[in-house]
């Protein structure tokens, strides 16, 4: 990614954190076999600081959205303090496939590691670590072209931060992320893309100031499926706080 692309993602900053949008489909950080990533994009967010920010947190590689830096090492440990102990409220959008019967509620299911061979793959583990999401019905359509393949808006909020927490918790419902090919039924290449964007994040940096809120745009893999299920635009974007 060059300065300038790096630079357009920019969604906040202050003297202590970046928000930046993370494109789908680029991994935050080198893996085992290396390869591009989007840390290696973080020196054209310095900012006149002597140093490159860091990742404050996660994103999978084939999720989007609001992804937050730590500016110095100070800020890194202030943040790491208020996502360790939930106070950083995080919303995704997502589409899935059919959907709850309900226009809302709460999945408490304890997740654990697939097995050594897979890495960070999960699964639902009753003697796994206490894993817990809300999730709210944003709108309800059909696939395109496809009137019998139901889909459906949701604003999800993981309210634990377990890996893969959203994608394992949808597919044990019943209701998978479009896309989702390792979880779901997407496909192994190809196809849509995983439909899960970290929409809003609202971070409480200072108790005397509001928290900072920061909202990033849908993306273009995104924008189908969402207006098949009623969404019209981020001008008309509903509240996506649950």
């Amino acid at each position: 990614m060059t300065q300038e692309e790096m630079l357009a993602r920019v969604l906040h900053r202050d003297g202590l954190m970046i928000v930046i949008d993370k494109p789908a489909g680029l991994p935050v950080h080198k893996g085992p076999k290396g390869g591009e990533c989007l840390e290696a994009s973080f020196d054209a967010l310095r900012f006149g600081l002597p140093r490159a920010p860091a990742l404050a947190h996660r994103l999978d590689r084939e999720t989007s959205g609001c992804l937050v830096l730590g500016r110095h090492r100070k800020a890194l440990a202030h943040l790491g303090l208020l996502f360790k102990h939930g106070e950083v409220k995080k919303t995704y959008w997502a589409v899935v496939e059919g959907g709850p019967e309900q226009d809302e509620g709460t999945i408490d299911l304890p997740l654990g590691r697939l097995d050594e061979t897979r890495g960070w793959w999960m699964k639902p583990d009753p003697n796994g670590l206490p894993s817990v999401s809300t999730w709210r019905v944003l709108g309800r359509g059909a696939t395109p072209g496809a009137p019998a393949a139901p889909l459906t808006w949701l604003a999800l909020s993981p309210l634990t931060g377990r890996t893969h927490q959203l994608r394992v918790h949808c597919a044990a419902r019943g209701f998978p992320i479009l896309g989702d090919n390792i979880y779901g039924r997407g496909p192994r290449f190809g196809g849509p893309g995983l439909h899960l964007h970290a929409r809003e994040i609202v971070v409480p940096l200072s108790k005397s100031k509001p928290p900072v809120r920061v909202t990033a745009p849908v993306p273009p893999h995104l924008a189908a499926a969402l207006t098949a299920c009623g969404w019209r635009g981020e001008a008309a974007a509903p509240d996506a706080q649950p």
